[in-house]
């Protein structure tokens, strides 16, 4: 069964080619029934079927009555696939519900070996790579990255044309790798640039990928969808992406980002992607400076909607927030109360199918995103398809991507503003008393050292039609060194006690270099822990690794290979590791920074355990990025983010060099 499972893999191993070609180290083939190949195939089915012979490891695929593919399969294979496309997302849901309904593994690889030669592959992907992780008998799976299997989506297309000389002419075992250059979309007179190397990294693109994995739109099994917390997940991590960005921004000499709230106004940034999609063989289109979100009428994609609606959704959100209340489906008034409203505004917000009221409220956060990714061709008359901000894996990239969710966060904070303010009881631990807070650091006290570092990774799983071998390619990230954190706490208590630890980050100064309001400062606070402490009557010294952060994964899970995966598939040790791929990637934990020394401010608090826990048998490991991304398929800590009780002012001190990561990292 173990060996079953590990087949499933296969289907993410070069996704264009067809599952009877030879698949993974092994040069695995499916051995697909007669009725299953293609029309185009059929006529020489038994010739494809023997042309590997003893070269090959051959996978038996049984024959099933097939079930209904129709909507799934009313995307061309070449086109792209979009979740927040309302169309895209009904086939993706159908799709899931196959692969989730499918009685064993044996059947699933044979209803997928079927799908493999059909479906379009982006959307085949996301829904066996949602079912492997929601399936009780495959999530021991470790699903290889979106980087490796669709690179196209995630660096210059040069690369793959230099990749397949690489691939056809160096001889085997010769391992050359391919520089991505950095900051290759726009030259430096464009202000927007400084923070390119943000927008644009692989591991931030790969998190907002993953994230929208663990977390689907629709599936016929309501708890694929409604897990815990997910409206505030969404939120609270949108939120932290914006006081990250907004920070890069202050370190680069930039404006904190203008909100898109008036949708009848040009977007003043254009973008212009340099990224080709190998599956529907063209190219992104771009957004020029100045285009307008324009009323959609897009037949092919069952798109008709007018910025109107959109206008409408938002207005009917505020009203929600205005009114403290959720109109229901009934007509009754859902009152958003201190627990759990952020949650219900969240799920509005994101629509899917837990929204309280979809008919209502809307679309409003996916339609955004699927108006302004139109804004080039909105009636479909140049048969272009979306732009970057239609795709999950890519939608980060876009300077409007901020710029949107921004505006998104602000109707949260709306909402926030109106709930009571937290009081002594909440804030305070009677008894525990933080002394201070320091940061040790090679680059001296209370100093974090940035710089950038050049990281591989490999391409051949997304080298399709290529010769096989592996191809790297060498790419460009901010890194920084390692510190540790100290925190004096006095316990007073007669008796030991168990803290939660929060530390965040927040920039000091302004874009004018005027000192920031609490308020201003409050909404830039990024967090960068957060962790249960034991703590002993008396004078507790803590120290906290920097790399143990809950809010992030390491590099070896970001850019994680499926040959590194601890145990064998369904094994406890393994069972943890695909949902690891959720998270912020580590090397973007510290801010930029200046090479004279940016300066930031860091906050602690230590709070009562014994009230913020909530009773859960946690299997595994993987609860890493918990903060980001919640714990898998359990309750999740609800997060504070007032934290007041220690303070250190810092700076972030950046050298322009770059250094090699080394296989040891």
């Amino acid at each position: 069964m173990a060996d079953s499972k590990e087949n499933l893999l296969l289907f993410f191993d070069r996704p264009t080619e067809p599952c009877f070609m030879q698949k993974g180290e092994d040069r695995s083939t499916f051995q697909i029934p007669d009725n299953f190949y293609p029309d185009k195939y059929k006529a020489v089915s038994n010739t494809l079927a023997n042309r590997f012979g003893a070269d090959s490891k051959s996978i038996p695929v049984n024959e099933i009555a097939l079930p209904n593919l129709q909507l799934p399969m009313e995307l061309p294979f070449n086109n792209q696939f979009s979740l927040f496309v309302p169309k895209h997302r009904k086939m993706a849901g159908k799709l899931i519900d196959i692969f989730m309904g499918m009685r064993n593994v044996k059947d699933l690889i044979s209803i997928c070996s079927y799908c493999q030669l059909r479906i379009n592959p982006y959307m085949f992907n996301y829904c066996l790579s949602v079912a492997i992780l929601h399936r009780p008998d495959t999530k021991g799976l470790d699903i290889p990255t979106f980087a490796e299997t669709f690179p196209d989506k995630f660096m210059d297309p040069k690369v793959f044309r230099r990749a397949r000389e690489v691939s056809t002419v160096v001889t085997a075992g010769v391992k050359m790798p391919i520089t991505i250059p950095l900051n290759y979309t726009a030259s430096p007179s464009e202000p927007e640039q400084r923070v390119a190397y943000f927008r644009e990294d692989m591991g931030i693109n790969l998190h907002h990928w993953h994230w929208h994995l663990v977390y689907p739109f629709d599936a016929a099994d309501r708890a694929v969808v409604n897990k815990d917390r997910r409206g505030e997940l969404f939120y609270y991590m949108h939120e932290q992406i914006i006081a990250r960005y907004n920070t890069e921004r202050l370190c680069n000499n930039l404006g904190r980002v203008k909100r898109f709230n008036n949708f009848r106004e040009p977007i003043e940034e254009g973008y212009f992607p340099k990224l080709d999609s190998q599956v529907a063989s063209r190219a992104w289109p771009p957004r020029f400076e100045g285009s307008s979100i324009r009323d959609l009428d897009r037949p092919v994609d069952q798109i008709r909607s007018e910025v109107a609606e959109l206008e409408t959704w938002r207005d009917r959100f505020i009203e929600a927030i205005q009114n403290n209340a959720v109109l229901l489906p009934n007509g009754s008034q859902m009152p958003l109360d201190e627990e759990t409203g952020i949650d219900v505004l969240g799920n509005l917000m994101e629509s899917s199918i837990i929204s309280r009221n979809r008919v209502y409220y809307g679309d409003l956060h996916n339609m955004g995103h699927v108006f302004i990714s139109y804004c080039h061709d909105p009636d479909h008359r140049n048969l272009e398809q979306f732009g970057v901000m239609g795709d999950s894996a890519t939608a980060m990239r876009d300077p409007v991507f901020y710029r949107w969710h921004a505006y998104v966060d602000d109707l949260f904070t709306m909402y926030k503003s109106k709930l009571p303010p937290y009081g002594d009881d909440r804030l305070d631990f009677p008894g525990i008393r933080v002394s201070s807070i320091n940061i040790e650091s090679p680059a001296g006290a209370n100093t974090f050292a940035t710089q950038w570092e050049q990281s591989t990774v490999e391409l051949s799983r997304g080298m399709d039609f290529t010769p096989r071998g592996s191809v790297l390619a060498r790419f460009t990230h901010l890194q920084h060194d390692e510190f540790v954190y100290v925190i004096e706490v006095n316990n007073t208590l007669a008796q030991a006690a168990t803290g939660t630890v929060r530390i965040f980050m927040a920039p000091t100064v302004d874009e004018n270099g005027a000192p920031l309001t609490f308020e201003d400062q409050r909404r830039l606070m990024i967090e960068l822990d957060k962790f249960t402490q034991p703590l002993n009557a008396g004078t507790n010294t803590i120290r906290r690794r920097s790399i143990e952060s809950s809010v992030t994964i390491p590099y070896e899970r970001t850019f994680r290979n499926q040959s590194n995966r601890p145990g064998t598939a369904g094994s406890a040790q393994a069972a943890q590791f695909d949902f690891c791929g959720c998270g912020w990637p580590h090397h973007m934990l510290i801010p930029k920074g200046t090479p004279e020394g940016y300066p930031v401010v860091v906050f602690a608090m230590v709070t009562n355990w014994d009230e913020d826990k909530i009773e859960q048998d946690l299997v595994g490991t993987c609860n890493d990025a918990a903060a980001y991304c919640g714990i898998r398929d359990r309750r999740y800590f609800e997060d504070f983010l007032k934290p007041n009780m220690a303070i250190k002012q810092c700076n972030i001190r950046f050298t322009d060099a770059t250094r090699v990561r080394t296989q040891q990292g």
